[in-house]
């Protein structure tokens, strides 16, 4: 019993003390993903959580949720993203390019519930 109540403390130390270090990675991921989109997307679509699309028929990345489930986008951002008109480039981005760029596209949903990963089963 005595080591259990010894444990209890340490173990959450030892939380404690890794979680600013994810944190950190996680602000990180948000701020790359964000440049990212800023560099690419931005010339056609608002890619803030406010704002219009430069290109009136580019959907801004906040709604992006009333289309698509976010986390199924990481796809279609590693092999290449392809559309139904011709003025959208094709992008290919790295894995953890992939990664950062969902997070901000997570982060800045209108509807934070619509960006929570689909329930398994369906």
């Amino acid at each position: 019993m005595r080591s259990f109540v010894l444990a209890a403390p340490i173990a959450a130390l030892a939380l404690l003390a890794v979680a600013p270090s994810a944190f950190a990675a996680d602000r990180a991921d948000l701020h790359r993903g964000e440049q990212l989109v800023e560099r690419y997307c931005a010339g056609c679509h608002a890619v803030r959580q406010s704002g219009a699309s430069p290109n009136a028929a580019a959907p801004p990345f906040r709604d992006l949720h009333t289309r698509y489930q976010i986390d199924d986008l990481a796809e279609g951002l590693a092999e290449g993203l392809l559309t139904g008109h011709p003025a959208m480039p094709e992008f290919e981005f790295s894995p953890s390019d992939v990664q950062a760029i969902i997070a901000y596209l997570k982060s800045i949903q209108t509807h934070q519930d619509a960006a929570l990963p689909r329930a398994s089963g369906r």
